[in-house]
C-alpha cells in the first residue's frame, strides 16, 4: 500500500495496550503511526479511530498534513476510502470505519465519544486529565507520540506500566529524509549536547539542576551483567523503605527497583525480600543510621552491611555515580521519578550549592550506600569519541536494530 520504516512494524506488530513513541526531531513516528491506522481502518470494518491534539492549527500543521500526504501518495489506500470530509476533518472508509482528527478545550469535553483506537499526537501539550478520560473511552489500542523536551506525566504514569511498550526513536530510523537533514540534526551536538540528546537521540530532556543526567531507561538487566549488591534506605510512616539491585556490564552501571513502600516492619521487609527472590549470599547496604534493623534483619539470615556516612559521603557518592552511565529498568518507575526530580540546592541568588536537596531520595540513597562501598573508579567504560558524520556508516541498519 506504501512504503514503511522499522518504526511503523513495530508500532504495528506491538501487542501492547498503550504504544509511547517517544522521538526526536524528523524520527518518522507521526508518519508512522498514521500508515499504521490508515491500514487498521481498511482492514477492520466499522472501527472508530480518533486522533487528538493539542488544538486545531496544530493538527492541520502537523499530523493531519502527514495524513493527507499518505492519502494522496498511494492510489491502493484511495481506492478504501469512500470521502474526506474537510470541515470535520474524517476520513470515511467503504467497510464503515472512519478516522477522526479532533481536540478539546478540558476533561469534560474529552467524555464525548467512544471509540476502539486512539492517537494522541505531541502528548505533552495534552493534560493528564483530557487523557484519562480519553483513554477510558477506547477499547483497543492507544497510540502516543511526544517530543522529549523534558518528562511530563507520561513518564511518571504510563512508561513501565503494564501493558504499555515505549519506542524510542530518532531521525536515523527514518529513510525518508535526505543526508542533508540527517547532517542538520547531527550538527546540534556541536550546538547544545542537551539539544542532541532530545532531538538527535530522542532522549528525555532534564530540568535545570538536576544531580543526574547520566541515566537512561532499558528494557531489563543484561542476561551477563555481574550484580554488584543490593542497597536499602530504612523508612515507615511517612518515607518509603527503598531498595534497588545494582549490577555493571562493560563498565555500566544497570538499577532494577525492588522496593518503594511505608509502613513496612523489618519483618515485612524480610518477607518481600523472599518474594522477590534476593540472594541471602550477596551484600545488601543498609542505612547505618538504623543499626537496630541492620542487626534485626542480619538476625533473619540476611548478609547486611552498615553503610558509610560522614561530612564528604553524599558528594563523594554522587560523584563516584556521575562518572557512570546509570541504565534503569523500565519498570523501576520511582527511581526514575526520583532521578527526575533529585536536584542540587541554591542559594538566595538562584546558585547551585554542593549539596542536594534531602527530597527524592529513598531509592537513590541506597545506590549512593553501594556506591561508597562496592564502586571503583577505574572500572569505569570510557565513552567513544563521537564521529563526523561523514564516518557513520549503515545508519539506517543499525538505528534499525534498536527497534
Amino acid at each position: 500500500m506504501f512504503k514503511t520504516s522499522a518504526l511503523f512494524r513495530e508500532n504495528y506488530h506491538s501487542p501492547a495496550h498503550i504504544i509511547v513513541n517517544q522521538g526526536g526531531s524528523s524520527s518518522g513516528k507521526t508518519y508512522a503511526i498514521m500508515q499504521v491506522l490508515f491500514c487498521i481502518a481498511c482492514e477492520q470494518e466499522k472501527q472508530i479511530i480518533t486522533v487528538v491534539g493539542q488544538d486545531i492549527p496544530n493538527i492541520k500543521a502537523g499530523v493531519l498534513r502527514d495524513a493527507l500526504n499518505i492519502y494522496h501518495q498511494s492510489t491502493e489506500l484511495q481506492q478504501h476510502i469512500k470521502n474526506y470530509n474537510k470541515t470535520d476533518r474524517i476520513f470515511e472508509f467503504y467497510n464503515g470505519s472512519i478516522i477522526e482528527f479532533k481536540s478539546y478545550g478540558n476533561a469534560q469535553d474529552a467524555k464525548s465519544g467512544k471509540r476502539q483506537y486512539l492517537f494522541v499526537n505531541e502528548a505533552n501539550g495534552i493534560s493528564w486529565d483530557i487523557y484519562t478520560e480519553l483513554s477510558l473511552r477506547t477499547s483497543k489500542k492507544i497510540f502516543v507520540d511526544y517530543n522529549p523536551n523534558s518528562s511530563f506525566w507520561i513518564h511518571e504514569y504510563l512508561i513501565g506500566q503494564q501493558g504499555v511498550q515505549q519506542i524510542i526513536s530518532d531521525h536515523r530510523h527514518n529513510p525518508f529524509i535526505d543526508e542533508v537533514m540527517h547532517h542538520k540534526i547531527e550538527r546540534l551536538k556541536l550546538i547544545d549536547l542537551d539539544l542532541w540528546k532530545v532531538y538527535a537521540r530522542g532522549l528525555t530532556g532534564k530540568l535545570t539542576g538536576l544531580v543526574f543526567t547520566n541515566w537512561q531507561p532499558c528494557d531489563s538487566i543484561p542476561a551477563d551483567a555481574k550484580k554488584i549488591a543490593y542497597g536499602l534506605d530504612f523508612g515507615f510512616t511517612n518515607d518509603e523503605t527503598g531498595c534497588i539491585e545494582l549490577y555493571m556490564q562493560n563498565g555500566e552501571l544497570w538499577l532494577n527497583e525492588l522496593i518503594y513502600e511505608t509502613g513496612l516492619t523489618n519483618q515485612d521487609i524480610s518477607a518481600k525480600l523472599k518474594q522477590l527472590n534476593v540472594s541471602t549470599t550477596t551484600e545488601i547496604i543498609a542505612d547505618s543510621a538504623e543499626p537496630k534493623s541492620i542487626e534485626e534483619l542480619r538476625r533473619l539470615g540476611w548478609r547486611m552491611v552498615p553503610a558509610i556516612k560522614g561530612p564528604d559521603s553524599i558528594k563523594n557518592s554522587i560523584d563516584i555515580l556521575k562518572r557512570y552511565k546509570l541504565n534503569i529498568t523500565q519498570s523501576s518507575i520511582n527511581l526514575r521519578k526520583e532521578l527526575m526530580h533529585y536536584q542540587w540546592k541554591t542559594d538566595n541568588n538562584g546558585k547551585a550549592l554542593n549539596e542536594p536537596i534531602d527530597a527524592w531520595n529513598h531509592l537513590i540513597d541506597p545506590l549512593r550506600y553501594i556506591a561508597l562501598l562496592k564502586l571503583r573508579i577505574n572500572n569505569i567504560k570510557k565513552p567513544k569519541s563521537f564521529l563526523p558524520w561523514q564516518q557513520q556508516n549503515q545508519w539506517h541498519n543499525d538505528a534499525s536494530k534498536l527497534l
